[in-house]
């Protein structure tokens, strides 16, 4: 029987009412891979001892500064091994650069960092630090997109022609005044992309994860349709590959009824792929001439799974996955034996920063068509 001492694992941000704080920490303790031992939670002293001793975290390595948390737990020889960081955008890079140096692994929330600037020169640390970058792109974890991107990559669609993706969400067809809406919508904490860099890079990745391809162009129509918001709540973007390809990308937070609406579809030559969040253990293949086809987690899926065929699994599996690989790939990686994966890392995050740039220019340039990663 195969047994796994639990990686020590500290977490920034993420306190007290922070939702993706507690996925994070679901998804880290799902299969028993990570223990959660220090922390610094939440940005006011009496919040930040609340949020660590609700989640067991005890008072000598509870933290008010991520920095003194990186040099404290650095030196210990019990110190943690890796860090979750799931504070707003703006602190990514700080967070992660401190950490990295003090040689140890970081798993970040999407997206990598809030500027393009920030994500190069982050770049540049990981190549020179001990340590691992793992950024949660969670949807890469789910078995049928796996099993889609197999598919492509063999050449079973053919060469591709089509690749068209979209994230629709409501929750920002207001002002809600909420801690998480705020944040999101203001440029200084989230950076100069809206729905683009919330959600559009999830897509982004996405279709990038499935189809094996990079765009090398893209024209984008950036809106703010809330009054007075200052960054985008809708995009919509035309890609361009270097194959001949084409595609398109469409992100919104405010669209009426749709509530974590990701969809992508692929087209190739000979077939189609089709794939919803809202049914993510369902992926449909259209083989030119013939019939529809619905291919449903199992037989070929199931190592990515948890329970039998039939049984559901979703987000919280998915992000699971991504945690899961990340402490296979931390052992093998202090065992000096590197080990391959699918997980997002470091270029996924540049290239997600990259995208967010281009689209801006692109947009202040009356949706011009503009090439990505040149600024």
């Amino acid at each position: 029987m195969k047994t796994h001492t639990p990686i020590r694992l500290g977490m920034v941000g993420g306190g007290k009412g922070a939702m993706i704080g507690e996925v994070h920490r679901i998804a880290a303790r799902l299969d028993n891979r990570f223990a959660l031992v220090a922390g610094a939670l939440s940005t006011t002293p009496e919040r930040n001892a609340e949020s660590a001793a609700a989640c067991g975290i005890a008072s000598e390595r509870t933290y008010d500064d991520f920095a003194e948390m990186a040099r404290a737990e650095a030196a210990r020889p019990d110190g943690i091994e890796a860090v979750s960081i799931c504070t707003p955008n703006h602190l990514h890079f700080p967070v992660a650069k401190a950490f990295l140096e003090a040689g140890i692994h970081v798993i970040c929330d999407k997206p990598m960092t809030s500027t393009l600037e920030d994500a190069r020169a982050l770049e540049r640390i990981v190549a020179e630090a001990d340590a691992l970058f793992v950024l949660t792109h969670n949807y890469s974890g789910y078995p049928q997109l796996r099993l889609a991107r197999e598919m492509v990559a063999r050449g079973d669609l053919g060469a591709l022609r089509l690749v068209q993706v979209e994230y629709a969400q409501d929750w920002l067809s207001e002002d809600s005044g909420s801690k998480q809406a705020a944040w999101r919508v203001d440029p200084e904490k989230a950076g100069a992309g809206g729905s683009i860099g919330d959600i559009g890079t999830h897509a982004w990745q996405l279709a990038r994860f499935v189809s094996g391809m990079v765009p090398d162009r893209l024209a984008a129509d950036l809106t703010s349709f809330v009054p007075g918001r200052r960054v985008d709540d809708n995009a919509q973007v035309m890609l361009r590959y270097a194959s001949g390809a084409k595609g398109a990308l469409w992100c919104s937070q405010v669209a009426p009824g749709s509530e974590n609406g990701l969809k992508l579809r692929v087209y190739g030559e000979k077939a189609g792929l089709e794939w919803a969040h809202e049914t993510p253990e369902t992926l449909w293949v259209t083989r030119l001439g013939e019939p529809r086809q619905m291919l449903r987690r199992g037989a070929q899926t199931m190592a990515g799974s948890r329970v039998p065929a039939g049984h559901p699994e979703g987000f919280l599996e998915g992000f699971a996955n991504i945690y899961a690989e990340a402490a296979e790939a931390i052992r093998a990686h202090q065992a000096g034996a590197p080990l391959q994966t699918l997980l997002p890392g470091i270029r996924d995050g540049v290239e997600g920063l990259e995208f967010v740039d281009a689209c801006i220019r692109s947009a202040r340039a009356d949706s011009a068509w503009v090439e990505i990663g040149r600024d």
